[in-house]
Formats: structure tokens, sequence, C-alpha cells
């Protein structure tokens, strides 16, 4: 089921019924929760329910038994049998074909020919998110970092919680399990603050990202030809645009449907292309899934602890790993390890060179820099294959065709927005949304609020797929 959906409207407003104005005790409120959680996903895909409550079953008995053993023996093994469990279901759905492709193509190499069966596998959505998640809980608990969830109700509820079950926030199980345990009832204030989050989150997603940038940017990654300079960078810019209003609006709306119901779930995005510099990007781009990394990856690896050459790999692998995280494709890696290359060289050049950086203009001439940097990624995370990203690069840069594919109109919007977005991103870098929004006066919200429900009626593009329930 999709936020951007009369569908789901209807299953909010029954959802918000049950929880609200029926009495119900607060564990049958859950119980209300739980099934609504797996309402949300099984509509999609039922039988892919089993996947949710196979993983769920195992994590909550490889988690108490961590918490009651101490013998190291069988602790490592509850540990191992859930991440096996975890990234056996991630390994078969998500990458299964990919894996026997390119073995396909290895052992070709040694002149075998070998035609290895169809597989005809359903990714299931969000299944990284999922697996992230249910992973972090047993490994904290093995660490002793985390008190196990009190019920199997309040632990499968956190592994289903609808409003952030297919694409994040990647949430930790002490931040939201412990919001389980008492009676939730959102104030008036969080309601309607919920509410707003929600009505920015799907103008995002439907004005910003469908309407205003997936064409541009579908037309430019479309063409199988050499392609005008501008039009080729107006095409990464919008894709650009289109990618993080897409993303950062599924996490409003989650954040916002939560808030609705009383819970509270952490920001995952602090205006990302205001960044100056690659390690401020990761603090501010998709922030579950980069502490993620950071914690259960990047540290374990041995971080910046064992010299300069280790810090430089590890931070390699990681970006690496979590390049393959986003897809099955080698395009992916190729994105992962840019990034994993821009932050070794900024280590790099910061511990070589040192000059003052409090200038405003210096900052802007930094994220400036930065967020041209990220968009020549975005060329492989978009591209269908790296001749398709080697040719728009190449129009980006080098070479470049005789016709143009972009109108006028297209272009002067594209960059018009996308001015706008780097603009806003720098100058709002030290804000939070929710402050700004406490801040502004009530009839500037009223009628924002109310120019935003008007551009959706507009519009009137629902139930588009979000990008990252591809993840």
């Amino acid at each position: 089921m999709l936020f951007n959906t009369i569908g789901f409207f209807a299953f909010l407003i029954v959802v918000l019924t049950l929880y609200y104005i029926v009495p119900l005790t607060w564990k049958a409120k859950k119980i209300m929760l739980l099934a609504a959680s797996y309402l949300f996903y099984g509509l999609w895909n039922p039988p892919l329910i089993a996947l949710l409550l196979i993983s769920t079953l195992v994590d909550w008995t490889a988690g108490n038994q961590l918490a009651r053993t101490e013998d190291q023996a069988k602790r490592r093994f509850w540990l191992l049998l859930s991440i096996l469990v975890n990234l056996g279901f991630l390994g078969f759905f998500k990458y299964g074909n990919f894996m026997l492709e390119n073995f396909q193509q290895l052992v070709a190499l040694f002149g075998v020919e070998y035609t290895p069966p169809k597989w005809d596998i359903l990714l299931p959505m969000g299944i990284s998110f999922s697996t992230f998640q249910t992973m972090s809980y047993t490994i904290d608990l093995y660490f002793k970092r985390i008190q196990p969830a009190r019920t199997f109700l309040d632990f499968a509820l956190y592994v289903t919680f609808f409003p952030q079950l297919v694409a994040g926030p990647i949430v930790r199980s002490d931040e939201l399990v412990p919001q389980f345990y008492e009676p939730k009832r959102a104030s008036q204030q969080q309601f309607f603050t919920g509410l707003l989050l929600l009505t920015i989150g799907l103008f995002q997603k439907t004005v910003f990202a469908d309407s205003l940038l997936s064409p541009v940017s579908d037309s430019v990654f479309g063409s199988k030809d050499l392609l005008l300079p501008l039009d080729a960078w107006t095409g990464v810019l919008a894709f650009s645009g289109q990618i993080f209003f897409d993303f950062a609006g599924y996490s409003l709306c989650a954040i916002g449907i939560a808030n609705m119901l009383g819970f509270t779930l952490s920001d995952n995005f602090r205006y990302p292309y205001g960044s100056v510099g690659f390690s401020d990007l990761w603090r501010r781009w998709h922030i579950s899934l980069s502490s993620w990394l950071r914690d259960y990856l990047y540290i374990p690896l041995g971080g910046n602890r064992f010299g300069v050459s280790r810090t430089y790999v590890n931070l390699m692998l990681t970006m690496l790993l979590g390049g393959l995280w986003h897809g099955a494709a080698w395009t992916f890696v190729a994105w992962g390890f840019l990034h994993g290359l821009y932050l070794a060289l900024e280590r790099l050049f910061k511990n070589v060179v040192t000059f003052k950086t409090d200038s405003q203009a210096v900052q802007l001439l930094l994220a400036f820099l930065t967020f041209n940097c990220v968009n020549i990624t975005w060329v492989f995370f978009r591209a269908k294959d790296f001749g398709s990203a080697l040719r728009l690069l190449g129009s980006m840069f080098f070479l470049h065709g005789d016709k143009p594919v972009l109108t006028t109109n297209h272009l002067v919007l594209a960059l018009l927005v996308m001015t706008m977005v780097f603009l806003g991103h720098f100058f709002m870098r030290r804000h939070a949304l929710v402050d700004v929004l406490q801040r502004t006066p009530g009839w500037l919200l009223v009628a924002g609020w109310g120019i935003m429900i008007f551009a959706l009626m507009v519009v009137q593009t629902t139930g588009q797929q979000f990008i990252y329930f591809q993840f």
C-alpha cells in the first residue's frame, strides 16, 4: 500500500478511528496496530507476510536467548542464526539473480558455458530496511547495549510498524520498543504537526518528485544517444532533486503518521544538499542508514583506530557495501566506490592542508563543490548499466550530441527548482524542519498548508511507487 493513494487514506482513517475513538485497552490497540501493519504490507503481496513472521520469530527467540545466557558459544550461535536467517532472505530475494549472472560470466572466462535456471524472484518491498532493523536488535543484545523487548507483541510491532516498514527510517529497538510499553496518545499539537509533515511529504513526492522533476530525469536517462551538456547536467540535477524529494518525502510521511499516533521517529534527512563536505553529507542524507553502517560495519571493522591506511580501507569497504545494499548491480557498487573515494580524499586533504572555513562565502563554495560531486555519483545510481552511465558522463564533460532532448520549459523549471533546493538547503542546514514550523506564524502556516493541499488536488499523480521501495 502506498502513502500517495486514496486507499491509504481510507486505511489511515480506519486505523485512527480504532486508535482514538473505539474504547480499547492499550494491549488491544497494539494488536490492532500490528494487524494493520500486516495488512498494510500484505495488500502488496500477501504470501510475503511469511517472511516478516519468520524473521520476527527467529529474532525474538534469538534475542531472548542472548539475554538469558552467558555462555559465549551459545551466544555466538544465536547471533549467527539471526544474522544468517536475515542475510539469507536478503541474499536470496535481492541478490540471487545477481549472483547467478555474475557466476555465469565468471565461468565463461574459462570457456565454460553455463546457463543458470530462470529464477522468477519477486523482491519484497523494503527488505533491506527490515533486515537491517531486526539485525540491529540481536547485535545490540549480543553486545549487551540494550534490554530485550518485554513482550512478543512489542517486538513484533517494532519489526512491522507500518509507517516506516517499507522505506525507513531504520529505527533502533531502544528508540521505538520502549514507546510501546505505555499508552500513547498524540497531543493536539503533535497530531497536527504530524498531519502537516504528512502533507509536506506527499507534496514533495507528488508535486516535486513525480510531476516536476521525474519527466526531466526520465528523458535524459532514457536517451540512448549523446546529449547536449546542458541537457545532460539538467537531467542529472533533476534526478538529484527527484530522489531527494521522493525519499525525504517518504520519511516525512512516516514521521508524520507516527506523530499522529503519538510515537516519535528520528529525522532521516537534514538538508543534505547544503552539506559542506562529504562527511557532513552522510550526517544529513539517509541518517538512519549512514549511522547503521557506521555503528555495525565501519566501527567493527576498526574505524580509524588502526592507522591511516586501515582507516581508508574501512571507509571504502563500508561505502562499497552501502552501495551494494541499495541494489544488486555493479553500478550501485560504483556509486558506493565514488562516495568512499570522496570521503578518503576529504580526510586526506584535511590531514595535509589547513585553512579556515568560517567564511560564509567559503562554505557556500565548498557546499557547491560537494553538491556537484554528489550529482556525478547519481549518474551511476540512476543509469541502467555502465554503458548508459559512461555515455551520460561523456555528454556532461567531454562529448556531446547535436539534438536537444529537453524543452526550454523543462530546462528552466528543473534548473530553477534545483537552484532553490541547493540554496535552501545551505541556508537551512542549521535548522530543524519541525522547529521552523513551530516558529512560523499561524496565518502563514495555514496559507502554505492550503497551497500544498490545492497543489496535491491539481496534479493528481497519486500511486507512483516511491523509489526506495525497490531497496
